[in-house]
């Protein structure tokens, strides 16, 4: 075993100590191009921003795994990063390359102790997914439960605090040569999300969390924690078995409608009746699982818990309000909600220009009629014109900055309106959004939140 399982230890190792050179040369091509952007500017010389995005993702790439969390939610937020940077940022993907079977047992062996292997029944050590920071094995309970065991990378917790220094650099460029969003509580939101996604133990908890507050939503089904087989990197859940969400794309138009509303109870339910959001809502987090009579699609198993945001429920009290300021063109109704948000210093342009993402964000809930969540846009462009007006009008009217709380409703938003446009889905999203608000009472938002936050441990 020594002999043959050695040189595979060396090279996990290797990699390791390869991914630490490239942090200091990640940081030293950073400050290169700053430098470059800063003197160019000082000597009122212009520069190739396609070029100068290009060298600075090319640096970032090597970073790969938390860095790709980052991308996905900056390339949502209108302005946060320059569309070129944007543009690059999307084509970063997650490469990290799996652990191999000698290093995943050294890892089992450091999260459950040296007799790990008897407390399965089975335990493949090819990983069945891979994320950005980790991967998950399938495996079986001694009682015969299929079981799903994330594993979570070796040293994560230093390659995450790098790559958010990797971003505090590149927000900074963005505030120095394009000030009109002030980006600083972005960064802040992103660091304390992808810090809270490290500790396995508090995605235990928000599993537990979505169990109580899903409990009675027909059709969507949340994971059993294994307590016994976790710990804080690494996370025993029920393996759900399903399908890819993808996979339903061509299907009837009553499948995708079904597939759809039960997305939309999941996600807006926990917001409206508990001020919780998943704030990562793309396709690798769902899977369908099959049923009825017919085996036909019948509901949606969410798997991953890391990115959760609990919110004070005066913020969810502010949803509401700007939803029904925007339909009753209330606008004394619409600066308290935005206010209550955090927004400060606002004045009748910016709330112009700030009621312009609204009403994209609000479309669908505000028309009442049955339609796609975004008629004619292709998903890999929702978003983006709207982004592009807010841009151009906060040139001339801003800067504003973003409240932190701001970020990830954001980008869950517009996360959940892309499953929508990938499904094809056709529904009254208005009426969806008006039945889950139906008597809405922040006293007794406020209640049901402590109640869950409590029983599930979070509290």
């Amino acid at each position: 075993m020594q002999d043959s399982e050695s040189p595979k230890v060396d090279r996990e190792a290797n990699r390791l100590s390869a991914r630490a050179a490239r942090y200091a040369r990640v940081g030293r091509d950073v400050g290169g191009i700053a430098a470059k952007l800063a003197g160019a500017r000082a000597l009122g010389l212009t520069t190739d921003r396609e070029q100068n995005a290009g060298d600075l993702m090319r640096a970032l790439g090597g970073l790969k795994g938390p860095l790709m969390k980052v991308a996905q939610l900056l390339s949502t937020i209108p302005d946060a990063l320059p569309p070129e940077y944007a543009t690059e940022l999307q084509k970063l993907q997650a490469e990290a390359p799996p652990m191999g079977a000698a290093f995943v047992k050294r890892r089992m062996m450091s999260e459950l102790g040296p007799d790990w292997a008897g407390r399965f029944a089975s335990f493949d050590l090819k990983p069945a997914a891979a994320a950005s920071l980790g991967q998950v094995h399938r495996a079986t309970a001694h009682d015969g439960t299929a079981l799903a065991c994330k594993l979570q990378y070796p040293d994560m917790q230093s390659a995450v605090e790098a790559d958010l220094v990797q971003l505090g650099l590149v927000m900074k460029l963005q505030r120095r040569f394009n000030p009109s969003i002030d980006t600083r509580e972005i960064a802040t939101e992103i660091g304390a999300r992808l810090r809270e996604e490290l500790d396995y133990r508090r995605e235990a908890k928000h599993a537990a969390l979505y169990r109580l507050m899903l409990a009675d939503v027909p059709d969507v089904r949340v994971p059993r924690v294994h307590a016994d087989l976790s710990t804080g990197r690494l996370l025993t859940l029920d393996w759900l078995q399903g399908e890819r969400l993808l996979d339903f794309r061509h299907a009837s138009l009553e499948t995708r409608n079904r597939l759809a509303r039960v997305m939309f109870g999941a996600w807006w339910h926990p917001f409206s009746h508990y001020g919780v959001i998943h704030g990562d809502p793309h396709l690798g987090n769902y899977t369908v699982f099959r049923g009825g009579a017919d085996n036909d699609a019948q509901g949606i198993n969410l798997l991953d818990y890391g990115c959760i945001r609990i919110f004070p429920p005066a913020f969810v009290g502010g949803v509401v309000d700007l939803y029904r300021g925007l339909l009753e063109g209330d606008e004394a109704r619409v600066v308290q909600a935005y206010e209550t948000w955090g927004f400060r210093g606002l004045t009748r342009e910016l709330i112009s220009v700030l009621n312009m993402w609204a009403r994209f964000i609000y479309g669908p809930l505000l028309d009442d009629r049955v339609r796609t969540i975004a008629d004619g846009v292709a998903p890999g462009e929702y978003g983006r014109r709207e982004a592009w007006r807010v841009k151009q009008a906060l040139k001339e009217k801003g800067p504003v900055r973003i409240p932190r709380e701001f970020v990830f409703m954001d980008r869950a938003a517009i996360g959940l309106g892309a499953v929508f446009l990938h499904l094809k889905a056709e529904l009254n999203f208005h009426r969806l959004f008006e039945a889950e608000i139906e008597g809405f009472d922040l006293g007794v938002v406020q209640d049901r939140q402590a109640k869950v936050l409590a029983e599930s441990g979070l509290a």
